[in-house]
């Protein structure tokens, strides 16, 4: 039997006593290898980007003043004193009554002080006619106009994507400081699970949880280390547990945590080590025999093997801790504004979790059920944009009532 159901808050609390969540480590990686990577440093410009004053058209580098007066009627002429290419670093100087033929990104020569678009010129010979007036600075980028020397470009904790790598990149650094990724061990438990891929016998289904957990692992910023499915027996467990617990930071299983005669992990948990189980059951649905263990300063985290339960639970409990783990900042979920568009009841006692799918009504978002009646239905989560929560002392959510739903993406698809 479980002990008394903790709330969702009290196993926060319980598991928060003996296991600190922080980054595992840092390490040295080069900036190709960093996408999607939390950076562990505070990257500070040690130049000026760009570097050097730069033309930003193809053109001729002139003094702004001896194109005074200039149009299509009275072109200005100037002698060309030469070119300068991208590159290269100038070796002219722009005297009054000249222009260097520059294009776009090349250094600005000593003198110059515009460039003119050679769309508004015409060349002829070592000659050059100005048929627009620039100002002085047109067309040309200041060295240090972009970042600075002695900036911060991108901020310790940010989540390194393209735009990051780039920045980082135009600073010259080839190489970051990251947060280590925490390793997961992920066990699947249970005689009827098959892997993907092998014939399915009498009885058996496939491995839904370890894939779709591992992917749950990888989407948080973790690395997870599946070890593959063991039969609900308490030795063999035990083995496999310690196997987890030796290659990983964290382990998570499914299946074998109810009150059944194969449901062994509970027990098992108890044997690993100190201070052992922490949390034997959640008042929450779905996931109310969720089990969490500490060993050697490691959590194990005993989900439902229900995929739905499993993958849900996951979300609300065991993301966050991975997020924290692998250094990020920001690990709540995305939240929208929606209506319902029916009664919901939560069940008794338990804080309950219900998935929607959103659709558009005018201008509102109108979240309905997306549930197919069963916990171990995959296509509940298949079907859900997100996840809405109703206290347990709640007794119902309203038709057309203002809900906040948390999304399982950043951003809402098909709609």
């Amino acid at each position: 039997m479980f002990r008394r159901l903790l709330t969702l808050e009290e196993a926060k609390r319980a598991l928060g006593k003996h296991f600190e969540v922080k980054p595992l480590g840092i390490e040295e990686i080069p900036l190709l290898d960093a996408v999607n990577r939390v950076l562990a440093e505070d990257i500070v410009a040690e130049i000026d980007v760009p570097p050097f004053d730069r033309s930003t058209v193809d053109g001729y580098a002139v003094k702004a003043e001896d194109t005074f007066g200039a149009d299509e009627s009275k072109p200005v002429k100037l002698e060309i004193c030469g070119i300068v290419n991208v590159g290269e670093k100038p070796e002219i100087t722009v005297k009054r009554g000249m222009a260097a033929e520059i294009t776009t990104g090349a250094p600005i020569p000593e003198g110059a002080d515009a460039v003119v678009m050679v769309e508004n010129t015409e060349r002829k010979n070592r000659e050059v006619y100005v048929y627009t007036a620039v100002a002085e600075g047109e067309n040309i980028m200041k060295a240090g106009s972009d970042i600075k020397r002695g900036e911060t470009v991108v901020e310790k904790g940010r989540v390194l994507g393209a735009r990051e790598i780039g920045a980082i990149a135009a600073v010259g650094k080839a190489k970051v400081k990251v947060y280590k990724i925490p390793r997961i061990a992920i066990l699947s438990t249970g005689a009827e699970i098959t892997e993907p891929g092998e014939p399915l016998g009498p009885g058996k289904i496939y491995d839904i949880n370890a894939y779709s957990l591992s992917a749950a692992v990888v989407e948080s910023g973790g690395k997870p280390v599946y070890l593959g499915v063991f039969p609900d027996n308490a030795s063999v467990m035990e083995k496999a547990l310690k196997q987890a617990l030796s290659v990983a930071d964290m382990v998570i299983t499914s299946g074998g945590v109810s009150v059944g005669p194969k449901d062994v992990i509970p027990k098992t948990l108890s044997l690993l080590g100190k201070p052992g189980v922490v949390v034997c059951g959640i008042a929450t649905k779905p996931g109310k025999p969720t089990t969490v263990a500490v060993v050697d300063g490691k959590p194990i985290f005993a989900l439902p093997g229900h995929p739905t339960s499993a993958l849900l639970i996951f979300h609300i409990l065991v993301r966050p801790i991975i997020m924290r783990a692998a250094g990020r900042k920001n690990v709540d979920e995305a939240v929208v504004k929606a209506f319902t568009s029916m009664r919901l009841f939560p069940a008794k006692g338990r804080r309950t979790f219900i998935t929607v799918k959103l659709k558009k009504d005018d201008a509102r978002l109108v979240a309905e059920p997306a549930t197919t009646g069963s916990s171990g239905a995959i296509t509940t989560l298949l079907k859900a944009d997100g996840y809405l929560e109703i206290p347990e002392n709640q007794q119902f959510i309203d038709v057309n009532e203002e809900v906040t739903v948390h999304l399982f993406k950043s951003h809402l698809e098909n709609l």
